[in-house]
């Protein structure tokens, strides 16, 4: 019987190493958690304030916007007459609104078309410069 007390004392330092080793792993990963609940709280916190100064900055722009469209009907009211500067200002505010709106929706379709994984316009005429590029490299 002296192989079984032999294998007993060689297992019972192990199975303490492994159960050391597993309290270690416990203590890291509570450690780990604590550490990343900090940052994600920190982020949140610095988040809400981020989001507070965008929302005033839109605001202080709008108004500022409204600001500047009074300032151009005053202005422009006594050369043009009231209606002539209403017209002026409210025809370029329709051109940059257009405007805007097709760089928006330009942007949306190559979101869109990135996510189904379509080349966009701009690939695509990358694509066709390199294309001729080489075509004319090998004609010459």
């Amino acid at each position: 019987m002296p192989d079984s007390s032999g294998a007993e004392a060689e297992a019972t330092p192990l199975a303490a190493r492994l159960e050391a080793l597993l309290r270690q792993g416990e203590t890291l990963l509570g450690a780990e958690l604590a550490y990343q609940k900090a940052r994600v709280g920190f982020g949140w916190s610095r988040g809400k304030h981020v989001a507070l100064y965008l929302a005033l900055a839109g605001a202080f722009g709008g108004l500022t916007l409204v600001a500047l469209v009074v300032g151009l009907l005053i202005a422009l009211a006594p050369l043009l007459t009231p209606w002539g500067a209403l017209a002026v200002v409210g025809l370029g505010l329709a051109l940059l609104s257009a405007l805007c709106f097709r760089a928006a929706v330009r942007a949306f379709r190559d979101a869109r078309d990135t996510v189904l994984g379509k080349p966009t316009k701009a690939e695509e005429a990358v694509v066709a410069a390199v294309q001729e590029n080489a075509g004319q490299e090998s004609e010459a």
